[in-house]
């Protein structure tokens, strides 16, 4: 036993792991794989066409006035649309538009190949014909939408500076159409995302942010803000990030869910990062209502506010601290328990990170009932869920106190932990022989090795570890056999439980 002496980082020295910094135990987002992709929310096209519908909301397809509802061959569409006469090139307009909303095979490439482009573009600044205007803007928010070779057709033809001009039209349908367009083109990646920002868009695009605004309206805006935070190869320029985050925070506050939605899936786009873009965000004061919103009854309320907050705890101890402060902890517990076995996962994984923290935070998790649907999760969850689980404690043995690890044990911890040692995946059976190793060296300082060795043997483990020593990955093998050689054969390199010579 320690003696009273001995200080707390005295006693870690003893038998925690060396060479395991907090940075390389805390896992990012990039080195899991992300169940939550499939959620309903973030699977959708985040390029999204607005297909035969009014951007504000109406169902019905409006048709300018004087112009004729009928399908116009593509040569009728260039014909009209190169004329010079204002109906002719408004009537082929509505025409071309009909052909790129309609959801069976719009006709961007054969637009595009007409050699439309530049006339829709040129039409975007006839600020003395509305209808025109919002005609144009339709049909190059429809192409912005598709592959990102047709929304390069768009985006090199001028057309990003053409529709931050529009942000400011007089008519709200324009405007709002813009709108729409400019989150497809920031939503094909991390270059036209810049490029938009680049051209200016986001002052005026938070200037649309008013009272009496339609929530239709705001939605698009928020999801277009969302396109604008995403990505981050590179990150978005921080300046931008600096302009967006206090409407983020008002925007989380509304009422309207896919709103709410869309607002927590920037916030978790821009924590998911480097520690410096983290704190950012922490310093704006969301994290108490992100944690809220992690308790919401929608799933795609609750799943994006869990990953930014997820991906918050990534971050410093200071950081991890913050959010515990908020309240994670008992959100997290709960989440655990989730019917949708992805969130399951992604609360674990959450954990996971908090546990690789300083022994004061590990405390926190043992204080509010974690470990017990924690271990519960390695022995009924699906195997995501599990290994993050695995995860979460191999990161707990690694940096808790001695008797934090023994409480652990205590608690039910082995038997999960050595039935998973039947699973193929490597790098998970790396990390639970780094938790078994981690353990050894816990009880080492009882001088209770042989007691472990016999409850290990007990649950099937030894031979568990014993058939590793034949896996196909080397570091398995090695990892295995230095368990087996250390702790489980006498001076005489024999078997000293399960009898082997």
């Amino acid at each position: 036993m320690p003696t009273p002496c001995e200080t707390e980082q005295e006693r870690m020295r003893k038998f925690k792991n060396k060479g395991k910094s907090v940075e390389e135990l805390r896992r990012e987002r990039a080195e899991v794989c992300i169940e939550l992709r499939k959620a309903k929310k973030h699977e959708q096209i985040l390029k999204r066409r607005n297909i035969g519908a009014f951007p504000d909301g109406d169902p019905s397809s409006p048709k300018p006035a004087g112009v004729i509802d009928t399908v116009m061959t593509m040569k009728e569409i260039v014909v009209g649309m190169n004329s010079h006469n204002p109906q002719l090139q408004l009537q082929a307009t509505y025409g071309a538009r009909k052909v790129l909303s309609r959801a069976w095979q719009p006709l961007m490439d054969e637009i595009i190949e007409a050699g439309l482009m530049n006339k829709l573009v040129e039409f975007l600044g006839r600020g003395n014909d509305a209808a025109l205007q919002f005609e144009a803007a339709w049909a190059l928010t429809n192409i912005a939408s598709g592959t990102s070779t047709q929304t390069r057709a768009v985006v090199d033809r001028g057309a990003i500076s053409a529709f931050v001009d529009l942000l400011s039209s007089p008519h709200m349908h324009i405007s709002e159409q813009a709108v729409w367009a400019l989150g497809n083109i920031a939503g094909d990646g991390p270059l036209f995302r810049d490029a938009v920002i680049k051209c200016s868009a986001v002052p005026p695009l938070l200037g649309l942010v008013q009272p009496g605004i339609t929530v239709g309206f705001l939605r698009n805006i928020t999801w277009t803000l969302s396109n604008l935070c995403r990505n981050k190869n590179p990150h978005p320029p921080l300046e931008a990030v600096q302009q967006i985050l206090p409407k983020l925070v008002q925007l989380l506050l509304h009422h309207d869910i896919s709103i709410l939605s869309d607002a927590c899936w920037a916030t978790s786009y821009l924590t998911d990062g480097p520690n410096d873009r983290i704190e950012v965000v922490i310093r704006t004061g969301i994290l108490p209502r992100l944690v809220q919103l992690m308790s919401h009854t929608q799933q795609s309320v609750l799943v994006p506010a869990l990953r930014a907050v997820g991906n918050i705890v990534t971050g410093t101890d200071n950081q991890t601290e913050a959010a515990i402060e908020a309240g994670i902890l008992s959100v997290l517990l709960k989440l655990l328990k989730h019917s949708k076995t992805s969130i399951q996962k992604e609360a674990a994984w959450a954990i996971s990170n908090i546990a690789a923290g300083p022994p004061m935070q590990i405390q926190r998790l043992i204080d509010c009932g974690v470990l017990s649907p924690l271990i519960e999760l390695m022995e009924k969850g699906d195997f995501p869920a599990q290994r993050e689980a695995v995860w979460a404690v191999t990161n707990y043995t690694n940096g808790g106190t001695v008797d934090q690890v023994v409480h652990l044990v205590k608690c039910g911890v082995l038997k999960p932990l050595l039935d998973l040692l039947s699973i193929q995946d490597a790098k998970i059976l790396l990390v639970i022989l780094d938790s078994l190793s981690n353990i050894f060296l816990t009880v080492e300082q009882f001088g209770e090795t042989d007691k472990l060795c016999l409850i290990i043997e007990e649950l099937n483990g030894l031979e568990k570890i014993e058939a590793l020593q034949f896996h196909s990955n080397n570091m398995v093998y090695r990892a295995a056999l230095k368990l087996i050689e250390k702790y489980f054969l006498d001076e005489r390199g024999m078997g000293l439980l399960s009898g082997q010579q």
